[in-house]
């Protein structure tokens, strides 16, 4: 999987990129994540890329063509897909996250300031990916949210596959409550049914749970699971 960002802020992706499993996952040539700037393919010799809005109005604009010629020099491969970060975008779910993991290259653009101009949108046609109803000073976060998600679908970024298979979501449901060592900590103990042995009835059980932690917390979710 490679993955090219488009951004005014290289570092930002660099510097997450670096850490822990997504460094791995990097290192055992799992992934691969490009920055591509579009300062560096500005016509202004002051490498200006945004400027004032047509029609007035607060803030600062995304200029087209550092946008378009940054993103028309990347090498797409075939199976190729293009995504807008903006809160103008498709609720981003788990579900699209399994979809973009089947991708070889996901390209991402990353806004900044009072947003894109609308030809940005127009030229290159990308799918347009909200990760929640509210704005960020910058799409880099975003953008990693996507690369994080969408890694952990890939095998070979986490130690097993099934740690993704079993996660919130996977299944339409919330995860099952997990516990660890100590048995016992504050007068909290592991539940006895994990400590059986009985595989069925802890499958039974965690399953329930889920259920349970759905309709309390997500009861959009667990109405959606239980009219399959």
């Amino acid at each position: 999987m490679r993955f090219d960002i488009l951004t005014l802020f290289p570092e930002m992706i660099f510097d997450y990129c670096s850490q822990s499993i997504i460094k791995r996952a990097i290192e055992a040539n799992v992934i691969k994540v490009e920055c591509i700037n579009p300062r560096d393919y500005t016509l202004d010799k002051h490498k200006k890329v945004d400027d004032t809005p047509y029609g007035g109005g607060a803030g600062m604009v995304l200029m087209a063509q550092p946008y378009v010629d940054a993103y028309e020099s990347i090498e797409k491969l075939e199976n190729s897909i293009t995504l807008m970060m903006t809160p103008q975008g498709k609720p981003y779910t788990d579900k699209n996250s399994s979809d973009f993991s089947k991708y070889d290259q996901v390209i991402i653009l990353c806004g900044h300031y009072e947003g894109f101009d609308e030809r940005i949108r127009d030229i290159i046609k990308p799918i347009e990916i909200s990760i929640g109803d509210f704005v960020l000073t910058g799409g880099e976060l975003p953008a990693l949210c996507l690369i994080d998600s969408i890694s952990r679908k890939i095998d070979g970024t986490l130690g097993k596959i099934e740690s993704a298979e079993t996660d919130s979501f996977a299944n339409g449901l919330l995860e099952h409550p997990q516990y660890t060592k100590p048995r016992e900590y504050r007068g909290l103990e592991v539940p006895e049914v994990l400590l059986n042995g009985n595989h069925a009835h802890i499958e039974e059980y965690r399953h329930n749970e889920q259920l349970k932690r759905t309709q309390e917390r997500r009861p959009d979710l667990y109405t959606k699971h239980t009219n399959k």
